[in-house]
């Protein structure tokens, strides 16, 4: 199941429920073989190209390979880290001005019962509504993606 918030043009907000338990959620959101698998959706993330050190300042990176054979590289930077209930961390790709941040990331992972709900919200700002669209879409994908890993969990 996902809600989303649909009209803040400045951000994205979507809450998952997943039949798992709240541990290994996070772990998917952790370990790159997990995240690797689930982010970019159809979109293939070779596992040996994503790099996580998680930790409050410590620096992830990964690579898309694209349909047409090119790359895009994403990277960021953890802010907070409290297993197994949040994650703060910040996003950007290639298009991102040298020098920024990027968007900001947070995860939140809230445990009932044996399924876990998670609350996921991107902020920042630095994107058109257009492009917050298309983010927000490419992150119900993964979701969608991650749901699957999680089920043969």
């Amino acid at each position: 199941m996902t809600d989303t918030s649909g009209d803040d043009p400045h951000g994205i907000a979507l809450n998952r429920t997943f039949d798992a338990r709240r541990e290994l959620v996070f772990e998917a959101w952790t370990r790159p073989e997990h995240f690797a698998y689930w982010f970019g959706g159809d979109v293939p993330v070779p596992a040996d190209r994503v790099a996580m050190d998680v930790r409050p300042g410590g620096t992830w990176s990964l690579v898309m390979r694209t349909p047409d054979g090119g790359e895009l590289p994403f990277s960021g930077v953890y802010r907070e880290v409290v297993p197994p209930e949040r994650l703060e961390f910040t996003i950007a790709d290639e298009s991102a001005p040298r020098g920024a941040e990027g968007e900001l990331v947070r995860v939140t992972l809230t445990e009932t019962g044996d399924r876990t709900e998670m609350a996921f919200r991107q902020l920042g700002g630095n994107l058109t509504s257009e492009q917050y669209q298309q983010a927000e879409a490419g992150w119900s994908g993964f979701f969608d993606r991650l749901a699957e890993l999680l089920a043969r969990s």
